[in-house]
């Protein structure tokens, strides 16, 4: 008998369907990830196992009997943390413990608490309350609070989403330590190709439609080390295996548009004669980072933040800049951007200084930052309308028709921003900064707020629209696949205060790039290997030796 069982469920809302014909069986011990795209019925499908809702049709089961409403003996731990703001870490998930232990003396209960909380590492922090406490924290504190109801099995509904790549990747291992350990029934949702490989016995697909799709098998012994991984063929053909079906069945084929861009002249262009003229006068060095510093003042005195930043871009290059957590990446471009004063060194763009924000240096956003209240194509036409002063009314709609329907929204054009989701407001805001025909594009996490697999697919659309124009760009990202497959060169920044370049590694992988293409590449993995080299000598506050920065800055 199946520890928990699906059997032909359906869910639905009036008249959309959102899970269809779901048949499921869960074993006692098994660790199951459950992986899809945002919107496929991953949140809804964990909902009927934890009762919180019932099936439009089916039967779903734990251990032979029908659940109709939730349960101690199954935990559930969200996406967002859901602490008592007044309440410690100790009081939270004392809260789960005497709620299901009140048979216990007050010191068995005291105990019980301690034994949880320091099981997620949090001894150092039990009279702390939320608000003191990191977004690893604070999940952690969730874990501990479900830990404690002491079920027969755990529901993980995308609890590691919110949080940054380093401490994501923690505390997944502390979730696979503490399931090794007790062989607790764990049923992980989530996106994230990756962490479905570290933690499950079995990878089952969520697909589009709702239904489920293809389940992979993970063979590689436990535990499983995410550096000792990027060596292993089992990891690497299952990796690739997992993102190919993922690819195919949840991006569709890009809608190819007959529009043609108009041959007009942004306002920080030059006239084509004179363009001709000077063709070839500033290749090299097009951008030119030149020993910047930003420092901050301070009540304890000046911080300095980035400390002599050097780098020399050619026109037309593709850069990647990675680094931990405030080591400074946001900085550096939103001084590039002429958003951020600079406070030594300079920054030249095209042979002139960096001065102030300039349409010449697009900048797209985390969060892209549109009018509600205007449809996508007046968000994109308030940049175009100031660039083109003199083209026509027609060839300025021709510009910003010419880019939505190359980000994939020939068919939105005129929805209102606020009727689009994440994923489209950012193919807009991409739009818009491409539309600006700007010398340099500046992306500051441009996907950090998307799922991994929506940012997959908007990874195509940048490469494919960035493949078109080879403007200049610099792209801030903590993912190392994502700055593997836009870059030409991965700039790697040492850590905070004081952050400098580190290490610079040359793409040399074929253009134009896939991500299905490069997980088959030979050389792929070789260079993921020295990223993440890099970023595990960093993990823990180091500091780069003098040395090594000469050599560096000698390269």
């Amino acid at each position: 008998m199946s520890f928990l069982s699906f059997k032909d469920v359906s869910k639905g809302y009036g008249d959309m369907p959102v899970l269809k014909d779901i048949n499921l069986d869960v074993e006692e011990g098994e660790f199951v990830v459950i992986l899809g795209f945002s919107g496929t019925g991953k949140t809804t499908l964990v909902n009927l196992m934890a009762g919180l809702e019932m099936p439009t049709s089916g039967s779903v089961t734990f251990k032979g009997e029908p659940i109709t409403e939730p349960g101690r003996e199954r935990g559930v731990i969200f996406q967002s943390y859901s602490l008592m703001p007044w309440l410690t870490v100790n009081g939270n998930v004392a809260l789960a413990v005497d709620t299901m232990f009140p048979e216990l003396s007050k010191q068995e209960r005291a105990a019980k608490v301690d034994h949880y909380v320091k099981m997620v590492g949090l001894s150092h922090a039990t009279t702390r309350r939320p608000a003191e406490l990191s977004g690893g924290m604070r999940q952690r504190v969730n874990v501990a609070r479900a830990l404690a109801m002491d079920p027969e099995m755990l529901l993980l509904d995308e609890p590691l989403s919110a949080l940054d790549a380093l401490t994501r990747a923690n505390l997944a291992d502390e979730i696979e330590a503490i399931w090794h350990k007790d062989k607790k029934t764990c049923v992980l949702i989530t996106n994230d190709v990756d962490e479905a490989i570290i933690l499950a016995d079995r990878i089952i697909a969520l697909n589009p439609d709702g239904t489920l799709g293809d389940e992979f098998k993970v063979s590689i012994p436990r535990p499983r080390d995410r550096m000792e991984m990027n060596n292993n063929e089992t990891f690497k053909t299952l990796r690739r295996d997992v993102t190919k079906y993922l690819m195919d069945v949840g991006i569709e084929a890009k809608v190819e548009g007959s529009r043609i861009l108009p041959d007009v002249t942004p306002i920080h262009g030059v006239p084509a004669a004179v363009a001709k003229a000077q063709e070839g006068l500033i290749e090299n060095r097009f951008l030119d980072f030149s020993q910047l510093d930003k420092v901050y003042p301070t009540p304890n005195g000046p911080l300095t933040v980035v400390e002599d930043f050097d780098l020399k871009i050619d026109k037309g290059e593709f850069i990647s800049l990675i680094g931990h957590s405030g080591c400074g990446k946001s900085t550096v471009l939103t001084m590039a951007a002429g958003l951020n004063e600079i406070s030594k060194g300079a920054i030249r763009l095209d042979g002139r200084h960096v001065e102030g924000a300039d349409p010449e240096r697009a900048v797209v956003f985390q969060s892209p930052n549109l009018f509600p209240w205007l449809t996508a194509k007046e968000n994109v036409a308030i940049g175009v309308d100031k660039v083109y002063p003199k083209a026509s009314q027609t060839e300025r709609q021709d510009v910003v028709e010419y880019y939505l329907e190359r980000v994939g929204l020939a068919d939105s054009m005129d929805k209102g921003a606020a009727d689009l989701s994440n994923g489209m407001k950012q193919r807009v805001g991409i739009a818009r900064a491409f539309a600006l025909s700007p010398k340099l594009l500046l992306l500051d996490e441009p996907f950090g707020m998307l799922d991994s697999l929506t940012r997959w697919e908007l990874q195509e659309v940048l490469m494919e629209v960035w493949s078109r124009t080879k403007v200049t760009a610099i792209c801030v990202t903590h993912d190392v696949d994502e700055a593997i497959l836009l870059a030409d060169r991965v700039v790697m920044m040492t850590n905070g205060p004081q952050a400098t370049i580190g290490k610079i590694v040359d793409v040399d992988l074929p253009r134009p790039r896939t991500r299905k293409a490069l997980l088959e590449h030979p050389d792929y993995y070789a260079y993921r290997q020295d990223v993440l080299d890099f970023l595990e000598e960093y993990e823990h506050g180091a500091k780069p030796k003098p040395k090594k920065l000469a050599a560096i800055a000698a390269e």
